[in-house]
Order: structure tokens, then sequence, then C-alpha cells
């Protein structure tokens, strides 16, 4: 049984519902990162890190290979990288839409 498109959207939402993963992301905008490097630009303990960076793993929404000794995580797809500048944008308009409310509230209060 396939699952509808919008519980399959729904699902990777959810998997982006955590700050460390969109933090990750974020970095990982500019191009791989070793584990070492993801964890001394996030403040989180090791292993909350890599909890997280299993979870995107395993959503196949970043790549990790083995350099050696060392981890590197990459996105999967440059999408990615375009859905995390979508999100800033539409953030943007909607705070400022906020900005404008306040404003009209601001000079409501004071005439």
């Amino acid at each position: 049984m396939t699952v509808p498109l919008y519980q399959a959207k729904a699902e990777l939402f959810r998997t982006l519902g955590h700050p460390v993963r969109i933090r990750v992301l974020e970095l990982l905008q500019d191009g791989p990162l070793p584990v070492r490097d993801l964890l001394a630009a996030i403040d989180v303990e090791a292993s909350s890190l890599s909890q997280q960076l299993a979870v995107l793993r395993r959503t196949g929404i970043v790549t990790a290979t083995r350099e050696g000794p060392t981890v590197v995580y990459a996105l999967s797809t440059a999408d990615v990288a375009d859905l995390m500048v979508a999100a800033r944008r539409i953030l943007a308009e909607l705070l400022a839409g906020q900005g404008e409310l306040l404003a009209e509230l601001r000079a409501e209060a004071r005439g």
C-alpha cells in the first residue's frame, strides 16, 4: 500500500521539525562538513547531534561518507538547500507582516 503524497510531505516536515536538524541543514548548504565541524558550530552534546544526524540520514535528507576516521555529511540534493532558502523567505514575509501589524497597534495606542 502506497502512502498518499500529502502524508509523505507531512512526514518530511516532521523530520525537519527540530532546531538541531534545521541548523545542520543550514550549515551543510555551503558544502559537506565533518562531524567535528558540525559539533563545533552547534551547541549540543555529541550524542544529541549524532541522534539528529541519524534521523536525517535515515530519511535520506543527508548523506554520510567516511574519510578515514572522519564522517563527512552532505545534503543529499541541492533541493534541500533550496527548501531552506524558501523557508527563510517565507519566515521573513511572515515576520514583516507581524511588524506591520505591530506598527499599526502602536500607532493606534498613541492616537
